[in-house]
């Protein structure tokens, strides 16, 4: 689970008040929508956001690949409270998944919403994804499905997919691709490369497997990787933003996991 002075601190750095504040803020969840596009983990749809203060900073309805900072979206954290409240003009129509998200989960500081075809097809197969190896341990102990393929457009679908994800950090939406968290946008988009290998792992595990069974972790195996997670993650962000031509602008704040 992400702890909450991951919220804290985020919401600290970048206070979020009024359209011209954070802007290193939305240079980040830009570059890390950038790296989710090159990394084939999104097509035309998806979406990225951090929290600021009050408010979330999103990327807008368009191809990640060509957001900038300046085309981040400010949407207020209230919105999903108001009795039909309404997203701001070009946010994307799922927003409301990230809203809610940031309501049932005080510690998430950064979300990322994908569509890697292989969740699609683990989501259709299994209620509860475990992992097969040790990096799939930082997506949680295990990952839970959403056993709704909706569109996340309303605050009402938005929530029922949020009560999904009580703690741990990565939610299958079946039908629908999935969303993950972190404590900066890049470790949420860390997360979301690490749950299309984890469910590539699992279906191919699943097909040598025939008549036996798969072995998961086991729960200590789980805990000891997941000892290591705030060293290792954002060592495997650094190398995805490497690997799709994002350059190294320095070591990113790690997360403090249980």
């Amino acid at each position: 689970m992400i702890p909450r002075s991951g919220a804290r601190q985020a919401t600290k750095r970048e206070p979020g008040e009024g359209p011209g504040a954070g802007a290193g803020l939305r240079d980040e969840v830009a570059e890390a929508a950038n790296v989710l596009a090159r990394l084939g983990l999104v097509t035309a749809y998806g979406h990225v956001s951090a929290r600021a203060g009050e408010s979330m900073l999103i990327t807008p309805a368009a191809d990640l690949a060509c957001v900038t900072g300046s085309g981040v979206i400010e949407v207020p954290l209230a919105a999903c409270a108001r009795p039909g409240g309404t997203l701001p003009a070009g946010a994307p129509a799922e927003a409301w998944a990230h809203l809610a998200l940031y309501h049932a989960r005080p510690d998430a500081a950064a979300i990322a919403r994908a569509q890697p075809a292989s969740t699609f097809a683990v989501a259709a197969t299994v209620s509860r994804l475990v992992p097969l190896h040790g990096q799939a341990a930082w997506l949680g102990e295990s990952v839970p499905v959403h056993d709704d393929a909706a569109l996340l457009r309303s605050p009402e679908q938005a929530e029922r997919a949020a009560a999904c994800l009580p703690a741990d950090e990565a939610l299958l939406l079946r039908g629908n691709g999935a969303l993950t968290l972190g404590a900066a946008p890049g470790l949420a988009v860390a997360r979301m490369w690490l749950l299309a290998a984890a469910c590539d792992v699992y279906l191919t595990a699943l097909a040598a497997s025939g008549a036996n069974p798969v072995t998961p972790l086991s729960g200590e195996e789980i805990a000891s990787w997941r000892a290591v997670g705030g060293e290792l993650l954002p060592r495997l962000w650094q190398h995805l933003r490497r690997r799709s031509g994002a350059g190294f602008a320095g070591p990113d704040p790690g997360e403090v996991q249980g």
